[in-house]
């Protein structure tokens, strides 16, 4: 069988599974605040379907068409144009050859437009934990339309357009330790400062906050739907079926599940009581995101060891932002996705092996710290370190300004979350 079109098979089933994760999503809000929640669910689908039109109008385009004003955006009218050329044919890529930027594995624009939103979609639904009894639903539908035009298209056209900026400064992320989950954090701590000003306009002295209320059911059904989730998410990352996606599959379910036993392990040390079902999920889900950007470039042991730091920096990070007053932060978008895809990025210098990073994409990713990378892995540090600061900048800025002209035009962002009013 042709390798191009076993490439394009293998990437359009990964981009169903990281598809189902949006929904995903919207079922672990319900298994972590308590069955009833369908709103959670709505959202979800909002996110879906906005998601795949905003992006086919002209969000593709802006994150990874040939990018222009120096690497900092994607040309919105690149050929094939607007809404994927719209009702032309002969639209170069979709019906034949291929997307310029993925030519050499020879994946056609349907197939990477396909998984690139789905990818989009499932970040804005990571931005969405923080704002279900908080934000209206018609101020976050206007939200996602600015989110995937600009938000969302920013850092990917930055870090994953091969004529983005940081790209070529050497930045590396290999399935969205900061594209994905930092940004994700950083857009959802613009909306929290937007929703803060309000609710103390309303003469709160502390921001409300949404209890949790475990169904364990629907927590376990959730996590399972997003761990299996990830099996595309960073398994169809290398962007072809080769022996590297199966290497990324294996460290990700590794990390993963030693995450699972280190949150368990340093809850139990931390006194915080005894481990449970939500503890264990929480240790899943940081494995997973902080493998995301190290998935291509590390061994099953590096993982392993990856995971354990994990499990801990959840356990203690989740315990130093709980004590915020300021914001509502039930599913944990801040110490899980936000300082969790930050430390990941950050990994990557210290456990990157360059046999690994060569076959997964990214061949000039040198050795890591402590696989004898030297002044080359300390650059590479200082490279991360830099693009992290000024992706979770900007996104910031540019969430909590579109919050605050959403709020100016419909008088206020912010729902009557206690009479359960405000759509």
């Amino acid at each position: 069988m042709d390798s191009f079109l076993v490439n394009n098979l293998w990437v359009l089933l990964s981009a169903l599974l990281v598809f189902t994760m949006t929904l995903s999503v919207g079922l672990l809000e319900v298994g972590e605040l308590g069955e009833g929640f369908a709103r959670s669910l709505l959202k979800a689908f909002i996110i879906a379907c906005s998601g795949l039109f905003f992006m086919a109008v002209v969000g593709f385009n802006t994150a990874f068409a040939p990018t222009v004003l120096w690497g900092l955006i994607g040309n919105p009218l690149y050929a094939p144009g607007l809404v994927l050329g719209g009702f032309s044919s002969g639209a170069l890529g979709l019906l034949g050859g291929t997307w310029w930027s993925v030519s050499s594995v020879g994946l056609s624009e349907g197939t990477y437009f396909l998984f690139e939103a789905a990818f989009a979609s499932v970040t804005l639904a990571l931005v969405g934990v923080i704002v279900l009894r908080k934000m209206r639903l018609t101020a976050f539908t206007i939200y996602s339309a600015v989110y995937f035009i600009l938000i969302w298209a920013l850092p990917a056209a930055w870090i994953w357009n091969p004529s983005g900026w940081l790209y070529s400064m050497g930045f590396r992320d290999f399935a969205g330790g900061l594209v994905v989950h930092a940004a994700a954090g950083a857009a959802g701590l613009g909306i929290l400062l937007q929703i803060w000003r309000e609710e103390r306009r309303k003469k709160y002295r502390e921001s409300p906050q949404t209890r949790v209320s475990v169904s364990p059911a629907w927590l376990a059904v959730a996590m399972l739907l997003l761990w299996a989730g990830w099996f595309g998410f960073n398994g169809g990352s290398v962007l072809q079926f080769n022996g590297s996606a199966m290497t990324v599959v294996v460290v990700t379910f590794l990390a993963a599940a030693t995450s699972a036993c280190s949150a368990l392990l340093f809850r139990y040390i931390d006194d915080e009581g005894k481990p449970d079902l939500l503890s264990a999920s929480n240790g899943v889900l940081m494995g997973l995101i902080v493998i995301t950007p190290l998935a291509g470039f590390v061994s099953p042991v590096s993982a392993m060891i990856i995971g354990v730091l994990a499990g801990g920096v959840f356990v203690f990070a989740n315990r130093a932002l709980s004590r915020a007053r300021w914001f509502s932060d039930p599913v944990g978008l801040l110490p899980g996705h936000m300082v969790g895809g930050i430390f990941g990025v950050l990994m990557i210098a210290f456990f990157t092996q360059a046999s690994f990073a060569a076959a997964s994409g990214s061949p000039g990713l040198p050795n890591g710290i402590l696989f004898g990378g030297g002044m080359q892995a300390l650059s590479q540090l200082g490279i991360e370190a830099f693009g992290i600061a000024a992706v979770v900048a900007t996104v910031f800025v540019l969430s909590f300004a579109t919050c605050a002209a959403i709020s100016a035009a419909l008088g206020g962002i912010t729902r009557d979350y206690k009479e359960k009013k405000g759509f």
